[in-house]
């Protein structure tokens, strides 16, 4: 049996797990047009290839506590309905990266909201790391709306290469520090 990299974590009705290679294909299904419009390294096609690679590279990095790919699944019937991902900053390692992305038929229904301080919460207790940022597109407004509801606050804009694209595009970023009452495990 695979010992997972981290533990797995649950609300109501959602189950945040470690990624697997048992979810390429339904992240490959759920990458369509309209969820890789918002997203800079999510391609269209999104293949179950680029999936499985996906996958294999972001648990490698988890394995080293440098990453925490969180598959998002339904509690009810265990369907993966999105990701969120927070990934350490190879050049400055106190701060990480937030993603996040549900596939198109599970918007609308609060679940960034309802996960993303778990995932925050998780990001600075098993990567140690100080601040964690994300940001998004301009028009992004429902990614600011989940930054926001998670205590997290604009600090500016920046051009960002969209490999998804090809081309860079300008996006907001938004950060949260690590809270006081949260100890660095490393």
């Amino acid at each position: 049996m695979v010992t997972e990299p981290f533990a797995a974590r649950s609300t109501n009705r959602l189950r945040l797990r470690c990624v697997t290679a048992d979810d390429a294909l339904a992240t490959s299904r759920l990458m369509t047009p309209a969820v890789s419009r918002w997203l800079a390294s999510w391609p269209i096609p999104f293949t179950l290839e680029m999936a499985k690679e996906r996958v294999a590279e972001l648990r490698e990095r988890a394995y080293r506590a440098d990453a925490l790919p969180f598959a998002i699944v339904a509690s009810l019937n265990d369907e993966l309905v999105g990701w969120a991902t927070i990934v350490r900053n190879e050049r400055d390692r106190t701060s990480a990266s937030l993603g996040f992305w549900l596939g198109e038929q599970h918007h609308g229904q609060g679940y960034m909201r309802e996960i993303a301080p778990i995932v925050l919460v998780a990001g600075f207790a098993a990567l140690g790391v100080d601040v964690i940022e994300a940001g998004a597109q301009i028009a992004n407004a429902g990614s600011f709306a989940v930054m926001t509801a998670c205590g997290m606050t604009a600090v500016g804009e920046r051009m960002v290469y969209a490999a998804a694209r090809r081309q860079d595009e300008p996006c907001c970023f938004y950060e949260v520090r690590r809270p006081s009452s949260l100890v660095a495990t490393q």
